[in-house]
């Protein structure tokens, strides 16, 4: 049996309207991600700063180039967003704050204060 539904043709990602709930999921499974993808680079980093002399100074002066300091910029979002929705998610999963005002309101915690904790820590990295 055919059904004749219309289709977008185009689906313009930039109109959809997320909720603030369903933002905070986006962006926990991204920082997630983004965190898995940065393991090899920090493994290689830090088994050059631990080599000897020479590597330690090599690494030191990898972070402060510019590619590096912008990558670690959004780590250090990525680390703060991710742990932060993780604990909601874990109090979520044993019925904590489960009721959709409750739910909104930890996602807006979420949000701010992880671009509050990136914001002090960035602020480190880059003066």
């Amino acid at each position: 049996m055919k059904s004749k539904q219309k289709r977008p043709k185009f689906l313009n990602l930039f109109a959809i309207h997320l909720p603030v709930t369903g933002l905070t999921s986006f962006a926990h499974r991204v920082s997630g991600a983004l965190l898995f993808l940065a393991i090899p680079a920090l493994v290689y980093s830090f088994g050059l700063s631990v080599r000897n002399a020479d590597g330690y100074d090599a690494a030191l002066s990898n972070l402060d180039s510019l590619p590096v300091k912008l990558v670690s910029t959004l780590l250090v979002w990525s680390i703060a967003h991710h742990i932060l929705a993780g604990i909601r998610f874990l109090l979520m999963d044993i019925d904590v704050g489960e009721h959709i005002a409750i739910a909104k309101a930890s996602a807006w915690v979420v949000n701010v204060a992880g671009l509050l904790i990136a914001f002090i820590l960035i602020s480190k990295i880059w003066l």
